[in-house]
């Protein structure tokens, strides 16, 4: 075989083996890493489903939204070993969120403002050179709920041992974070939907679902002066973790209960 066909025939085998690794990065349920430092991803699958919940203004009215392909989400919140990657590298303005002395490692990061999460965005973005960004407010309902229509995802009580919160029936309930991955995932494979940490999202607070886009991505128009969070964290009752829960807030805000995961597009 001469030079030329043999660079070729490397070629394509080459383009082969990345068509094949893009193809497995789409397939739900797949997880992958995109550096060692970078958050582990999760594929979750295209779909429509109905977000919202009747019987309160901001989460009425109930509507359809369609996810025309996969996504990937971050399989937990953002931790602090995760940040404190970023921070050493020179990334999100050397900034070191106090941890509350509950410890770093696992844990998610707390501390952090809807600005500092961007920040992070930014620097995975430069570092792998790939989409990353918040989550838009419909994408954390769909994969909060995962497929269900019940008020957590694993059923409409909250049970004992689901979640971290004020009264879930865990050891963190009230006191502390718990380190990621401390209970199981739901059906898209993804830690701490419900419980835990309070995530920001990317969207800007509107007080009802009036108007809201039906695609899934961020909702860019509302409030100049709020953005939404949702979940609840170690320190809410239960009530607040419904897969439906929303609240707005101040985008600066920083305390030991707020942190925040990634998504990208594929």
């Amino acid at each position: 075989m001469n030079r030329s066909w043999a660079l070729t025939i490397a070629l394509l085998l080459g383009l082969a083996g990345a068509a094949g690794q893009t193809q497995a990065q789409t397939e739900p349920g797949t997880s992958f890493k995109d550096c060692e430092q970078c958050p582990d991803m999760v594929v979750v699958p295209a779909g429509t489903f109905a977000m919202g919940a009747p019987g309160q203004a901001r989460t009425e009215p109930v509507h359809s939204v369609t996810f025309a392909k996969p996504f990937a989400v971050g399989k937990f919140t953002v931790t602090f070993d995760e940040w404190d990657a970023c921070v050493a590298d020179g990334g999100c303005e050397g900034y070191r969120p106090n941890d509350g002395r509950w410890g770093r490692g696992r844990r998610p990061v707390i501390n952090v403002n809807w600005r500092d999460a961007q920040n992070y965005v930014e620097w995975l973005k430069k570092k792998t050179g790939k989409p990353y960004r918040l989550l838009s407010e419909a994408e954390f309902e769909y994969v909060a709920r995962a497929g269900t229509t019940t008020v957590f995802w694993w059923g409409n009580q909250p049970g004992k041992g689901n979640a971290n919160c004020e009264d879930c029936g865990s050891q963190w309930d009230n006191k502390q974070t718990a380190p990621v991955g401390s209970f199981k995932p739901n059906a898209f494979g993804l830690y701490d939907t419900s419980g835990n940490v309070t995530q920001w999202v990317a969207d800007r607070w509107n007080a009802t679902y009036a108007g809201a886009p039906s695609d899934g991505s961020a909702w860019e128009t509302g409030h100049r002066d709020l953005r939404v969070m949702r979940n609840g964290s170690w320190a809410n009752g239960s009530f607040r973790h419904h897969s439906a829960h929303r609240n707005g807030d101040n985008p600066m805000i920083r305390n030991t209960k707020i942190g925040f995961r990634v998504a990208r597009a594929l």
